[in-house]
């Protein structure tokens, strides 16, 4: 066993996961001797470009890479000569902190450097060039170093990976050590991307019980919050004790007992139904509650002449030289005269003209009026259909991502039944994407006498969140609901238009490539699909709807297989980013990402900031909030700083660290599911065999109505016609229906 110490002078591998790390030690010498350097390789859980380490080894060979000391063991030192110390502030360790402003200081303190950070902070501000402010900073960053670097040994031992342990660590601070000794699971509940099964092995190292009763309720409550993931808002008490039973490998009946326990602690809610028991997360049950108590106060009557209604339509359809057909008049007077009113209608059948026709009317009266839809890009179409200025829900009820008392995520919006909207009316398109979180956060920012207008297509796939909120709401008719049927002569020119109602009505679509915008492509083996994918999104597509190769979407059923986003990703990212010496590249699980690559934010982050700058740099724009779906281009991977910058639509320019890289993955590719909401010049749709669950009229339909100006099928007719006859849909388990239907019934008794 040989020893070495040294600084860290470069890191030249990091394994994000495991720790595994081949760094290159320099052992400091005096004047008239050269630096020693010894190349080190093996899992360090927390070191940093300038630390000063001692490593206990075995010396090796590579067959490649020459000598090596494969290190067992090692410990941080504080450096104890002037050097080392300027050495490590020098690295970049200390934010604010270049080699320049690391020789000042060591100048000024010697060897008692870390000595004043840590006792005495304030007299670095007796060096030119720190301020108090920063001063506080820099021993802050100091402490938490040194702080973290303990808590990354703790969690090694539990087998945390060091992306994961650093997570945690930031979540918990100096807590976690008491979290994982007394109940590991609470980490499935707090930390986004520890879900129940890693909470569980990190459990079972501490020597908790399979039967452990922390287990089987962190179990019950895991099954339930994977049922939201999958659209319920609660599950019927014999699929959830069985899928909970077979997940933690123990009986029914020790389920069947943590249930009574939760449900007297109230974490989880019981409601019979006939003779079936519904159990719901309790935070879901009352949100349902609350929207059909609230959907119910704002649906009020507003008195109108109908005869002179009629006559300023008329007016407004002279004045925009438009004729509207019977339905949309009625959704006109209805949005009007109502407090609540739902209009639904496929493409090409005149929501926009009714929307418009809605807000003149409005604008006439003198009424506030505010516009949303769930997405930036269907805001975005919004606002150019409409002249109006339309935002994302989320920025119309003011989100702000800093820590409140009712929400450990962090994530509040500012605009609620204590600072409600101010609004006469409030519109809001592309609803079906609007889940149950959702709708209640609205409700909660509106209050009685302000109309709610929802517009959608309730034939497109539901929200990805929990709920059947537009579904549930048109089947309680308990509010007007305006159902557009009629395509209008110039949607139908359109064959997307044309084929999206036929696949809806579930009638055979001509597929004859006879018409300019839908086109359909037989292959049969997967490598011929692959290769015509490519051939359309490089060359036939972009010139074809003059639109860039990024604008260009592939959608796609499925994740895993030949055909499924993740192979799909890796092959257009050859060709539309190749590789390049000009283009950093940074591995994650697996997935190689690229500067100027496409990628989706895939889950939520309402606490992630981003900045709008100016073409000089400077920032005239600041918000938090990246959200699922959201697509954006890499324009830097920063290595240094270990960060990548995304540039979002409107400019919105986001940092995430590399710990923060499992939000996002590639985007050449996404999933069908994933598109709700958003439009796109041209998409490319491969349709080869898969799960019948998945290959289903619904969800060709959704993908056929994303495209504006071309849809082309690639694969195999046989299943496309299988997808329009196949009427599956997995079966969401909600409540708001039944809820509006009785409590409507009891404000009538």
């Amino acid at each position: 066993m040989e020893e070495f110490e040294g600084y860290v002078d470069r890191i030249t591998f990091r394994n994000e996961e495991n720790g595994y790390t081949v760094l290159y030690l320099v052992k400091p010498q005096t004047d008239s001797e050269e630096e020693e350097e010894e190349c080190c390789v093996g899992c360090f859980s927390f070191v940093a470009e300038g630390e000063y380490l001692l490593v206990r080894g075995r010396r090796t060979i590579h067959k490649n890479y020459g000598p090596q000391l494969q290190v067992d063991s090692y410990e941080t030192k504080q450096p104890d000569d002037s050097m080392a110390v300027e050495r490590y502030l020098g690295s970049g360790a200390i934010k604010g902190i270049g080699p320049a402003l690391a020789a000042r200081i060591v100048k000024k303190f010697g060897k008692e450097t870390f000595d004043i950070m840590e006792r005495e902070p304030e007299r670095l501000a007796e060096i030119k060039g720190i301020s108090g402010k920063m001063a506080v900073s820099i021993a802050k960053q100091f402490r938490e170093k040194q702080q973290m670097r303990q808590a990354m040994i703790f969690l090694q031992e539990y087998g945390i990976s060091m992306n994961m342990a650093v997570k945690i660590y930031r979540y918990y601070k100096d807590d976690i050590y008491e979290v994982l000794r007394k109940n590991p699971y609470r980490l499935a509940e707090d930390i986004s991307g520890i879900g129940f099964k890693i909470a569980d092995a990190i459990a079972q190292r501490a020597g908790f019980y399979v039967d452990s009763e922390y287990r089987i309720r962190a179990g019950v409550l895991y099954m339930l919050q994977q049922s939201g993931n999958q659209g319920h808002c609660y599950l019927p008490e014999t699929e959830l004790v069985s899928m909970t039973a077979e997940l933690l490998g123990v009986d029914r009946e020790m389920v069947s007992s943590q249930i009574d326990a939760l449900t007297m602690n109230k974490e989880i809610l019981i409601e019979e139904v006939g003779e079936e028991r519904r159990l719901y997360s309790s935070n879901l049950y009352y949100m349902e509650m609350n929207c059909a108590r609230m959907l119910l106060d704002l649906n009020l009557d507003f008195p109108v002449d109908s005869d002179k209604l009629g006559g300023r339509v008329a007016k407004i359809e002279r004045r925009q030289g438009i004729v509207l057909d019977v339905l949309q008049r009625k959704a006109v007077c209805q949005a009007v005269q109502n407090g609540v009113t739902i209009i639904t209608g496929g493409p090409g059948t005149g929501k926009t003209t009714t929307i418009n026709t809605i807000l003149q009317l409005l604008e006439e009266d003198g009424m506030d009026v505010l516009l949303a839809a769930p997405t930036g890009r269907a805001a975005k179409r919004m606002s150019e259909t409409t002249g109006w200025e339309a935002q994302t829900i989320h920025r119309l009820l003011e989100l702000n991502g800093g820590m409140n008392d009712d929400d450990k995520s962090g994530m509040h919006f500012e605009r609620n039944e204590l600072q409600p909207l101010e609004a006469d009316v409030v519109i809001v398109d592309e609803f079906s994407m609007v889940d149950i979180y959702l709708l209640n956060a609205l409700l909660k920012a509106m209050v009685p006498g302000c109309r709610l207008i929802m517009v959608g297509d309730v034939n497109q796939l539901p929200s990805v969140g929990p709920g059947n909120v537009l579904r549930d709401m048109i089947k309680a008719e308990f509010c007007n609901v305006v159902r557009l049927n009629q395509i209008f002569r110039q949607a139908a020119e359109s064959q997307i238009v044309v084929n999206a109602h036929k696949i809806n009505a579930g009638q055979e679509i001509v597929l004859d490539n006879q018409n300019r915008d839908f086109f359909q492509l037989e292959r049969h083996a997967a490598q011929d699909v692959i290769n015509v994918v490519i051939q359309l999104v490089m060359k036939n597509m972009p010139s074809y709807v003059n639109a860039s190769v990024y604008d260009i979407q592939v959608l796609t059923p499925m994740r895993k297989g030949e055909l499924g986003v993740e192979n799909l990703n890796r092959i257009l990212q050859s060709y539309v980013n190749p590789k390049s010496d000009r283009k950093i590249e940074k591995e994650f699980h697996g997935v190689l990402f690229r500067e100027q690559d496409k990628i989706m934010q895939i889950k939520n982050d309402y606490q992630i900031k981003w900045q709008k700058k100016t073409r000089y740099g400077d920032v005239f724009e600041e918000g938090t909030g990246v959200f699922n779906g959201d697509i954006g281009i890499i324009k830097r991977i920063l290595e240094t700083e270990e960060a990548v910058e995304v540039e979002y639509e409107e400019g919105k320019l986001v940092t995430y660290e590399y710990g923060q890289m499992d939000e996002m993955e590639l985007a050449y590719a996404i999933t069908i599911h994933k598109s709700q909401g958003s439009e796109y010049p041209a998409v490319v749709i491969p349709i080869l065999t898969g799960p019948r669950m998945l290959l289903n009229r619904n969800l060709l339909y959704t993908a056929v109505t994303r495209a504006k100006k071309c849809v082309t099928l690639v694969g195999s007719r046989d299943t496309i016609y299988q997808m329009i006859r196949n009427v599956f849909e997995q079966k969401r388990y909600s409540s708001l229906c039944r809820r509006l239907q009785e409590m409507k019934e009891e404000d009538y008794q």
